[in-house]
């Protein structure tokens, strides 16, 4: 029988890991961590986005009454190429297209805050946002648009819109400019009366829903609404 002498007990002591290559070094933690600043601004502009778009829903609902005559486009309401793609636009609106014509649709909403009207001067919890001039600004944007996709001058309609339930006061309504809450705006579309037919008001809406159109591209030739040469255009005209 072989007898091995016995081997001296080394104590363990435990050892670092060393860093490997896939293990996430500390500062890169903390560059992928989000900084509590930027975390609370994407969460506000997260909401905000959220209450955009329930305001526009809420104003939809009201055009849905209208019926099948009439036609909501989403357009880039920017002229920056970027956001066009992307969808990066930080405020509610649309294009609406009826017998009444074509209206550019800005939504501001004022939640419980009181809104005054005077002019172009809206007041809002103190402060004065520039709605009415970007409505109109909107609103030529989309004509030049319209017009160079179709070869012909289309006119559009700014109309500005409050979602809320804050009190609205109008000490004078702006000019060049439509102004309504969103439980008015479907009988505020329909008040011009019929100037274009439905199947103009569909052209144009299929006009609007190219992504070329947005490009200023135009159709080479222009767009022919009619057997005849009455155009879009000279309807619009001729009827307002």
């Amino acid at each position: 029988m072989t007898v091995f002498p016995a081997r001296r007990a080394v104590p363990f002591t435990p050892q670092r890991a060393l860093p490997s290559a896939e293990s996430p070094q500390p500062d890169l933690l903390d560059a992928v961590r989000p900084r509590p600043m930027d975390w609370a601004r994407r969460r506000r502009a997260e909401r905000d986005a959220r209450r955009i778009e329930a305001a526009g829903a809420r104003a939809l609902n009201r055009i849905e009454h209208l019926g099948p005559s009439w036609h909501v486009v989403e357009w880039p309401r920017t002229d920056s190429f970027d956001a066009l793609f992307t969808g990066a636009d930080d405020q509610a609106g649309f294009l609406v297209i009826g017998p009444s014509g074509l209206f550019a649709v800005t939504i501001a909403d004022h939640g419980r805050a009181r809104v005054m009207v005077a002019g172009d001067v809206v007041q809002i919890s103190g402060k004065r946002p520039p709605y009415v001039s970007e409505a109109r600004r909107d609103a030529k944007r989309a004509a030049k648009a319209l017009s160079g996709a179709v070869g012909h001058t289309i006119p559009v309609t700014p109309v500005l819109t409050f979602v809320g339930s804050g009190v609205i006061s109008v000490y004078g309504l702006p000019k060049d400019c439509l102004v309504a809450t969103h439980r008015e705006l479907d009988r505020l579309l329909v008040a011009g009366g019929d100037r274009i037919s439905s199947a103009t008001a569909e052209k144009l809406s299929h006009v609007a829903s190219q992504p070329s159109t947005w490009l200023n591209v135009a159709h080479s030739g222009g767009y022919r609404w009619y057997e005849g040469s009455t155009t879009a255009s000279t309807k619009l005209a001729t009827r307002r």
